[in-house]
């Protein structure tokens, strides 16, 4: 492990030069890539640092404790002695996790559409509901979200809401919220207070960059409409909204969220692109979860992965049977310890499946 940290090191020597040269920070692209990179070798460069530091201490307390001549240092190098033996171990397994190699698709922006599901109108309030939720979690981050089509219910709620979230390490942190959400509860247009189950779908697609996917203009379809919903004097009068179909796949985006068909051309051309990506990464990502009998696949857009249940105030993640009495917490954005856990599964299947341990 020590190897492996050494040559992390030396990684890190070359990036803390690289971006200090003037023709690096010119190049945006590439400095804002290195910087990410410089952030990532930071951390593990640290937890080195802290690992010959106990690693250290425990040796020096040895010897004093094998010399025994001064029974008062003596008595001290045992307390340092046990405090290195304890945090050890525990160095050893966070490295392990920092060594974990990253998912290059983790770094990106995504897409996430949440669609209403069975259920009718109860099936619209609660991927409103959900849609809340991420945006209240996301302002939580810092990071930015941006509406890009929308599609109201009749009694409130979505039955389709796609919007953008732009941050850091947004797909590697939200790629698990993809799959079939369950609501329990009574409806609001429910007279005898029965309680409903009702579904809403939710996609999280990494944003693809044009190098990503490459797509010809000549397979796409364009047809332009006029706005519906908010949005002033603009709608229903001007042809601003637009659709755009890829023939060859029969993928469909569309986005009339601006004012200018310009933009929303821009922003449909972006959700198109990312639809065509996520289609190659689910493939892949299939592969992989059979390969490694993966809990928290995030290929399976049709699983059934979290319960919210109001009646008892819990929410269930079923891929890794946790359940939290937080209903309410959850509901305003607090979803961090599902994520946490998550993550933590799908790091130690890595772990066991790249042999570190």
């Amino acid at each position: 492990m020590l190897d492996r940290l050494q040559i992390i090191k030396q990684k890190f020597d070359e990036v803390s030069d690289l971006i200090i040269q003037p023709d690096v920070i010119a190049d945006q692209k590439r400095y804002v890539a290195l910087n990410k990179e410089y952030k990532d070798l930071k951390a593990l460069v640290e937890k080195r640092e802290e690992y010959l530091n106990v690693s250290g201490n425990l040796t020096e307390a040895q010897e004093i404790i094998a010399d025994g001549s001064d029974p008062e240092m003596v008595e001290m190098a045992k307390m340092q002695l046990d405090e290195a033996k304890e945090r050890l171990p525990q160095l050893e397994e966070e490295i392990k996790f920092m060594l974990i190699p990253k998912d290059p698709e983790d770094a990106k922006n995504v897409m996430v559409e949440v669609r209403a599901g069975t259920g009718g109108d109860e099936a619209s309030i609660f991927a409103g509901d959900l849609f809340r939720m991420y945006t209240k979690y996301c302002e939580s981050k810092g990071w930015r979200t941006s509406v890009v089509d929308i599609s109201e219910g009749t009694s409130g709620g979505f039955k389709e809401v796609i919007f953008e979230v732009t941050g850091e390490d947004v797909y590697g942190t939200l790629k698990f919220e993809a799959g079939v959400h369950r609501v329990q509860r009574v409806p609001q247009t429910e007279t005898q207070g029965r309680i409903h189950t009702s579904a809403a779908t939710v996609m999280v697609l990494p944003e693809a960059e044009e190098f990503d996917v490459q797509i010809d203009m000549n397979d796409v379809r364009i047809d332009l409409f006029c706005s519906s919903g908010p949005g002033g004097q603009s709608v229903n009068t001007t042809k601003s909204a637009v659709r755009m179909t890829h023939i060859p796949t029969g993928l469909v985006a569309q986005c009339q969220d601006e004012k200018s068909q310009h933009k929303n051309k821009d922003k449909a051309l972006q959700v198109l692109r990312s639809r065509l990506y996520e289609m190659e990464l689910a493939k892949k990502q299939e592969e992989d979860a059979a390969k490694r009998n993966s809990q928290v696949s995030s290929g399976d857009r049709s699983a059934k992965i979290r319960t919210y249940n109001y009646p008892q105030g819990r929410v269930t993640d079923h891929r890794i049977g946790l359940t939290l009495y937080d209903l309410d917490g959850v509901m305003n954005g607090n979803i961090q310890k599902l994520i946490d856990e998550l993550q933590l599964v799908n790091n130690t299947e890595k772990l066991k499946e790249t042999e570190i341990y």
